[in-house]
Formats: C-alpha cells, sequence, structure tokens
C-alpha cells in the first residue's frame, strides 16, 4: 500500500478517530474524578508505557529498571501480549512464548532472580505478587487505568514524536496525546546518539511547560550476538562487509536495526514480518532455503532478542539446529546530562514508598 493509499484511507477513517478518541476522553475524565475507581498499592508500582500501538522500546527500559533496582526483590508484571493462555501465569521452567507472551519469556530468560508474571487483570496479579516483593514493574500497562501506579514513565519514540499523530483506527494512539500529562518521567527513546539542543527543543516543545522538565533522552545501544541455541557471543563487528545478513524480525520497527546492521554491511536479505508474530515452519523454512541457496562465503542469520523466543519451539529449533543464528540484544541507554535526574527521580519515588505493614 502505497502512501498516498494511506493518506486517504487515513482520511476515510478519521470520523472514527473521533468518536474513538471521545470514548476515551470519557473514559479516562471518569477515571480522574474517581467516578471509575482506581486501585492505589503500598508497594512501588512503577508503570512502563507509551501512547501509541507498537514498540517504543518498552522491554529495554523494562531491563534498564531492573538493573537500577538490583537489591530488591523485583516482579515483572505484564498481559502476555500474543500468548495463547488466559489468566495469571507464573513464569517457570515450562514457560514459553505461546505460554506467557515473547517478551515476558525474554525477561524469565535473562533475569532469574527476578519474578516473571502474565495477567489480564492488573489489579489480580499485583494482588498475588505483592507480598513477596519489594518493587512491581507494570509493562505496557498505561492504559490499564484500574491501577494507579505510583510512578509512570511514558514513552515517545523520537522520529513518530516529530510527525503528525491521530487517534486509532486512522493513526496509531491509543489515546489523545495530552495523556502525557499522567505521567511523572517523559523519556524519548530510540533518538540520535549525538543529539543536539535544536532537536531536544522540538521534542520538548511538543508537552506543555510544566511537563518539559520530565523530559529526558535516550538512544539505542546493541551488545554482543548471542547464537540462539550455544549462547556463544560474538562481536557486531565480526559482521564484515562480505558478510550477507540473513535478517528475521517480527518487531513494529526493524529500522533501527537496520540502520545498525548498514553499518557493517549492505548485503542484508530481510524477513520482514508484523509485531509478535507467530513463526512458522514454512516461514522458517523459507529463511533456511534462502541461507543456503546464498553462494557468499560468509553469512549468518540474526534475529531479535524478542524474536528469538519465539523460535526457541522445538519444531522451528530443529529447523535451525546447525545453523549461525544469533539474536542482537539491545538496550537503552539514557544521554549523560539526563541520567543523573532520570534515576534519582524513579529512586526516590522508591525509597520514599513504604508498606503499610
Amino acid at each position: 500500500m502505497n502512501r498516498y493509499m494511506i493518506k486517504y484511507l487515513r482520511l476515510l477513517l478519521l470520523p472514527f478517530s473521533v468518536l474513538y478518541g471521545l470514548i476515551i476522553l470519557i473514559r479516562n475524565k471518569l477515571y480522574d474524578t474517581s467516578m471509575f475507581k482506581q486501585k492505589s498499592f503500598d508497594l512501588p508500582i512503577i508503570c512502563v508505557g507509551n501512547l501509541v500501538v507498537g514498540g517504543s522500546g518498552k522491554s529495554p527500559v523494562t531491563e534498564y529498571l531492573v538493573e537500577l533496582f538490583s537489591d530488591k526483590r523485583i516482579a515483572i508484571l505484564s498481559r502476555g501480549y500474543g500468548r495463547k493462555t488466559k489468566g495469571y501465569i507464573l513464569a517457570d521452567v515450562t514457560a514459553s512464548a505461546e505460554s506467557i507472551g515473547d517478551e515476558p519469556m525474554q525477561f524469565y530468560n535473562k533475569f532469574p532472580d527476578v519474578t516473571v508474571a502474565v495477567c489480564e487483570d492488573r489489579v489480580k496479579g499485583i494482588n498475588l505478587l505483592k507480598n513477596n516483593h519489594d518493587l512491581i514493574i507494570l509493562d505496557d500497562a498505561f492504559q490499564h487505568r484500574r491501577v494507579k501506579p505510583g510512578f509512570s514513565i511514558l514513552l515517545f519514540e523520537y522520529q513518530k514524536l516529530l510527525k503528525p499523530q491521530f487517534l486509532l483506527p486512522a493513526g496509531n494512539l491509543r489515546e489523545p496525546f495530552t495523556g502525557y500529562h499522567r505521567a511523572q518521567s517523559l523519556l524519548i527513546t530510540k533518538g540520535p546518539e549525538n543529539i543536539n539542543d535544536h532537536q531536544k527543543k522540538v521534542c520538548r516543545d511538543r508537552f506543555d511547560k510544566s511537563a518539559k522538565e520530565n523530559v529526558s533522552f535516550s538512544f539505542l545501544t546493541y551488545a554482543n550476538l548471542v547464537h540462539l541455541i550455544s549462547k556463544e557471543q560474538k562481536t557486531l563487528s565480526s559482521v564484515s562487509k562480505v558478510t550477507t545478513v540473513f535478517l528475521l524480525t517480527g518487531i513494529a520497527n526493524p529500522l533501527p536495526l537496520l540502520m545498525q546492521l548498514k553499518k557493517y554491511t549492505q548485503l542484508i536479505n530481510h524477513h520482514d514480518y508484523p509485531d509478535h508474530y507467530r513463526f512458522t515452519v514454512q516461514n522458517i523454512q523459507h529463511l533456511v532455503n534462502a541461507y543456503y541457496k546464498d553462494p557468499a562465503e560468509e553469512k549468518i542469520i540474526i534475529t531479535t532478542e524478542k524474536d528469538a523466543q519465539r523460535l526457541l519451539d522445538d519444531v522451528l529449533k530443529e529447523l535451525l539446529l546447525n545453523l549461525p543464528v544469533f539474536y542482537l540484544p539491545v538496550k537503552i541507554t539514557l544521554h549523560e546530562q539526563d541520567k543523573a535526574t532520570f534515576d534519582q527521580k524513579i529512586l526516590d519515588y522508591v525509597s520514599s514508598t513504604t508498606r503499610n505493614r
């Protein structure tokens, strides 16, 4: 679908966006005026969310918080988007991307000392976790208004923030942009590593005066490549200009990853699927066939850490068993002038929030 067709389709959907926005405004007003009840808790609850459908870097921010509070008993509570199950599930050795979702599975595999749970009803989930934890991180729960978190971090992807945004279904906004007023911290993600003052000002000017001081800036950094099966690591610089990369993604915005890989090679064969896509045997067989047919002497299959969780299915893993399949972990890095303030505000919130014992 070309950009003109997309523009035309958006115009057709605008009346529905107006209706949707009106419904969301009324819903939020009912929560803001306490006509709809919110549940508060007597332990620190940090919500990581965004205003749009699709990825803004919530998983790297959640992992950032886990590392920031490494001395705490932490639970991560997610809805478990894309899972085949329902209700409350505590991740354990039997968990899979199908049972708890790919992002919770990533957290579970990465942080063995952190409790990971999924539940559509966040109030129920918190109640089941609160007695054994010092801190609960809510992954993607900004619109779950039944919970009143003590601290909300709202994420805005740099490139999307600079463009006009529309409410669903004409655009990707889940709620009106003014919803940012409910957040204590506004974090710009996936921005330029060397962002200048003018670029920062353009971003800050999207918010009103009272919120500008809550804006921080971050960019993505990539770690070593990790083998899907053996967990062997190799540096990204091992990919050279003569290396053919078979890139497998099922994420909302693969562009930052593509741009990163193009620093090393232009020979990229991209197998691109929608966010949270459940890879089939046919999809992976197609990838494997393309890999074997390519005459390049140096070639590698690269995927994201989130997508890797869906490749650990026994059947899919068998297809990839003898191939150089690596995933590329990504981290969020705050700009030096923002990091201390961003961290301290969250640390102060957690230290000041005590339980009623």
